[in-house]
């Protein structure tokens, strides 16, 4: 499989997750703006996850790249990365429709968690067929922000159980880190 082959193949699947995510948005029954307003929490959790699957879809963009090739364990490495993506949808919905419950709230931390030590895994793959001096070596290096994500989920889980909010919060500052664009490949590319 071409490297383009993967891209194609894991943006077909993250579009397929943000579609199922906007279908579980019910439409409320009443004409008024009020009859929005239980929606809210629901809302919220879309709003989230689209930012979260955005940041992985530009980023995994961004790390195929600066890639000259692929092989089997890259392909398991990003088939483990679009497992937990998949779930996304589910924990999404399930936090939403219970309001920001603690059980929901910690299962989305950990599947959150999860997808992000597999996009760690997909990176180490994709570095381990390349030299040290690769652009995508150069340009990943020691990936601060994705260690400091780790350990901010980490945090947020337990703390779910104590302070569901402040675990969403927690969840939040993370997207916001990676709102920020990491433009360590881009720069890369063009040096």
């Amino acid at each position: 499989m071409t490297k383009g082959r993967l891209e194609a193949f894991s943006d077909g699947v993250i579009a397929i997750l943000i579609t199922i995510m906007v279908l579980e948005l019910r439409v409320p029954h009443g004409a008024t703006f009020s009859a929005l307003i239980p929606l809210i929490p629901v809302v919220l959790s879309y709003v989230l996850s689209f930012i979260f699957l955005g940041i992985y879809w530009s980023n995994h963009h961004h790390l195929l790249h600066a890639v000259e090739r692929v092989d089997g364990g890259v392909l398991w490495a990003n088939l483990h990365l679009l497992f937990w993506l998949s779930l996304v949808p589910f924990v999404t919905a399930w936090m939403g429709e219970n309001r920001f419950a603690r059980g929901p709230v910690a299962l989305y931390g950990t599947v959150l968690l999860l997808a992000g030590v597999a996009y760690f895994i997909l990176a180490r793959s994709l570095v381990s067929i390349h030299s040290r001096d690769s652009v995508l070596a150069l340009a990943i290096g020691r990936d601060f922000k994705g260690k400091l994500s780790v350990v901010i989920y980490l945090a947020a889980i337990p703390l779910a159980f104590v302070k569901s909010w402040l675990a969403c919060a927690l969840y939040i500052l993370v997207a916001v880190m990676w709102l920020i664009p990491d433009r360590r490949i881009e720069r890369a590319i063009r040096e």
